[in-house]
């Protein structure tokens, strides 16, 4: 099964009311931003956060919404004292994420980061609204469980992740049989001429440090390792009509083309411009409008030069992982991820070496047998052996 966009509501092309899954990370702040910029046309009904309470409080008492969850039920107290003053709602916990997805709103921003954002987007979607998905695990780890869902209920799901964003704007969903390839197009991150020598003293602080985009600590290893692009590859093979083999990836360092569709004649659409994630969450706020935003433009004269080149396979193996995780299919796109942010938080606490991040995730990959989740529980259970079996070979290493 692919995702075709369904159509949205005539009323709701002027005035939206927005619910964030995520408001205290990049994604979320990035939305806010464009909301503030734009309050005309946006009511915010709900806002989450993870660990960032006093952010919450700040971004709820600005933005008044209905209600603001805190995941960290430790902090509830925190952050209704900083509400208390207010008619807003307060509550805490993954079943408050679920109501905060559960609400009214027109539009929810999927952007909570990993395997935690899988169950309150799947409420958005299955209360039939707009879903802007920035989690890539809500398909990488439940791809045709997730679609189906977004099938029965009729909503609507619109890629945020820039590239895949870009593929959207430029893929004609009437002539899919006319698509030869999608290309997604890479950085190649912090490393992307370093040597393998060189790569086994990297440290955290030098992993996150991107060389374009601002994001979370978790997604700029992902694209230190070029896991992200391998995660990417398994998003775009549930969100376009497309087999396996019509999906490559190509280095692209300056991020301007955010990726490209190849059709039968020749002709390759390309989406272009800064690399800003304000362009790809407005796009998803506004569609099929666009909304103005402020920011730099692109000038392609003065960077006067775009360049390409093939991913190093040998350096990064991860992409080679995750593209035959995808063919293999079953529960190991699951293990994929789940192993993966294992090594990659055991990593950032300094407790494995960077190339290790691959070494764990490859190996878990290989000690668990592939088997077919059918639902959210049999998924969820996959999650945690491939956790418990991360953590086994992390002390393995050390």
């Amino acid at each position: 099964m692919k995702v075709s966009p369904s159509a949205t509501p005539e009323n709701n092309l002027d005035y939206r009311c927005v619910s964030i899954l995520g408001a205290t990370g990049s994604i979320g702040c990035n939305t806010l931003d464009l909301v503030r910029n734009n309050a005309e046309k946006f009511n915010i009904i709900a806002l989450t956060g993870n660990k960032n309470v006093d952010l919450l409080i700040q971004q709820a008492r600005e933005f008044s919404p209905d209600l603001a969850v805190i995941g960290d039920e430790t902090l509830y107290d925190e952050l209704k004292a900083g509400l208390s003053d207010t008619d807003i709602k307060v509550a805490a916990g993954s079943e408050a994420m679920a109501e905060a997805a559960d609400q009214p709103s027109d539009i929810v921003i999927a952007g909570i980061v990993g395997v935690a954002g899988l169950a309150p987007t799947l409420v958005a979607a299955k209360r039939g609204t707009v879903v802007a998905l920035a989690n890539k695990e809500c398909l990488v780890c439940a791809g045709d469980f997730f679609l189906n869902e977004i099938d029965r209920s009729g909503a609507t799901l619109l890629p945020i992740d820039s590239e895949h964003n870009a593929i959207f704007q430029v893929f004609d969903f009437n002539q899919a049989g006319n698509v030869d390839h999608l290309t997604l197009t890479a950085s190649g991150g912090p490393f992307r001429s370093t040597s393998l020598s060189e790569m086994k003293n990297i440290t955290p602080a030098q992993a996150v440090a991107h060389p374009n985009w601002d994001m979370g600590a978790k997604i700029s290893v992902d694209s230190a390792t070029m896991m992200n692009k391998g995660l990417e590859l398994i998003e775009a093979y549930y969100l376009f009509p497309v087999e396996e083999n019509q999906i490559e990836i190509l280095v692209h360092p300056q991020s301007v083309i955010h990726s490209m569709v190849t059709y039968k004649d020749g002709s390759v659409l390309a989406q272009l411009g800064t690399p800003d994630m304000r362009t790809p969450i407005s796009y998803a706020l506004a569609w099929p409008n666009r909304l103005e935003i402020p920011g730099r433009r692109l000038n392609l004269a003065s960077i006067a030069e775009l360049t390409f080149e093939a991913p190093d396979l040998k350096r990064f193996p991860a992409l080679t992982i995750a593209r035959d995780t995808l063919k293999a299919g079953g529960s190991l796109p699951t293990i994929l991820n789940a192993a993966n942010e294992v090594a990659v938080r055991c990593f950032l606490e300094e407790r494995i070496g960077f190339l290790d991040i691959t070494r764990v995730t490859e190996e878990v990959l290989n000690r668990t047998p592939k088997s077919e989740p059918k639902t959210l529980d049999e998924i969820s259970h996959c999650d945690e052996v491939a956790r418990v079996l991360a953590e086994e070979v992390v002390r393995s290493l050390n």
